[in-house]
Protein backbone atom coordinates (compact mmCIF):
# COMPACT_ATOMS: atom_id res chain seq x y z
CA UNK A 1 0.00 0.00 0.00
CA UNK A 2 2.80 2.54 0.86
CA UNK A 3 4.56 1.67 -2.79
CA UNK A 4 1.43 2.67 -4.40
CA UNK A 5 0.83 5.95 -2.45
CA UNK A 6 4.31 7.30 -3.02
CA UNK A 7 4.10 6.19 -6.70
CA UNK A 8 0.76 8.30 -7.32
CA UNK A 9 2.51 10.74 -5.17
CA UNK A 10 5.33 10.88 -7.13
CA UNK A 11 3.27 11.40 -10.59
CA UNK A 12 1.09 13.91 -9.18
CA UNK A 13 4.31 15.24 -8.26
CA UNK A 14 5.53 15.76 -11.68
CA UNK A 15 2.13 16.49 -13.12
CA UNK A 16 2.09 19.24 -10.57
CA UNK A 17 5.58 20.84 -11.43
CA UNK A 18 4.61 20.82 -15.23
CA UNK A 19 1.23 22.63 -14.62
CA UNK A 20 3.06 25.10 -12.66
CA UNK A 21 5.28 25.38 -16.01
CA UNK A 22 2.73 25.75 -18.40
CA UNK A 23 0.97 28.95 -16.53
CA UNK A 24 1.72 31.94 -18.81
CA UNK A 25 3.36 34.76 -16.61
CA UNK A 26 1.97 38.20 -15.78
CA UNK A 27 3.02 40.07 -19.04
CA UNK A 28 4.37 36.60 -20.76
CA UNK A 29 1.60 36.88 -23.50
CA UNK A 30 1.94 37.63 -27.04
CA UNK A 31 0.62 41.04 -26.66
CA UNK A 32 3.10 41.92 -24.34
CA UNK A 33 6.04 40.53 -26.53
CA UNK A 34 4.79 42.89 -29.16
CA UNK A 35 4.50 46.00 -27.05
CA UNK A 36 0.79 45.80 -26.61
CA UNK A 37 -0.24 46.44 -22.67
CA UNK A 38 -4.05 44.88 -23.21
CA UNK A 39 -5.98 43.44 -25.80
CA UNK A 40 -7.29 40.68 -24.07
CA UNK A 41 -10.04 39.19 -26.68
CA UNK A 42 -7.38 39.01 -29.61
CA UNK A 43 -7.14 35.17 -29.03
CA UNK A 44 -10.57 34.33 -27.79
CA UNK A 45 -9.26 30.93 -27.56
CA UNK A 46 -6.38 31.31 -24.56
CA UNK A 47 -9.14 31.98 -21.98
CA UNK A 48 -10.61 28.59 -21.56
CA UNK A 49 -7.17 26.73 -21.84
CA UNK A 50 -6.17 29.28 -18.81
CA UNK A 51 -9.19 27.91 -16.94
CA UNK A 52 -8.66 24.58 -17.59
CA UNK A 53 -5.10 24.50 -16.52
CA UNK A 54 -5.95 26.38 -13.59
CA UNK A 55 -8.48 23.55 -12.58
CA UNK A 56 -5.65 20.76 -13.13
CA UNK A 57 -3.30 22.76 -11.06
CA UNK A 58 -5.94 23.25 -7.96
CA UNK A 59 -7.13 19.18 -8.52
CA UNK A 60 -3.31 18.18 -8.66
CA UNK A 61 -2.71 20.24 -5.51
CA UNK A 62 -5.21 19.21 -3.58
CA UNK A 63 -4.40 15.23 -4.49
CA UNK A 64 -0.80 16.06 -3.78
CA UNK A 65 -1.56 17.22 -0.27
CA UNK A 66 -4.21 14.11 0.44
CA UNK A 67 -1.06 12.01 -0.61
CA UNK A 68 1.49 13.70 1.77
CA UNK A 69 -0.59 13.51 4.59
CA UNK A 70 -1.55 9.62 3.98
CA UNK A 71 2.76 9.38 3.93
CA UNK A 72 3.10 11.10 7.11
CA UNK A 73 0.41 9.27 8.73
CA UNK A 74 1.52 6.11 7.32
CA UNK A 75 4.93 6.50 8.06
CA UNK A 76 4.73 7.47 11.89
CA UNK A 77 2.60 3.89 12.20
Amino acid sequence: MLAFIVIIHTLVSVGLILAILLHSGKGAGLSSALGGGGGGGAFGGTGVIEKNLDRITIILSIIFSFTTIILVVMVKH
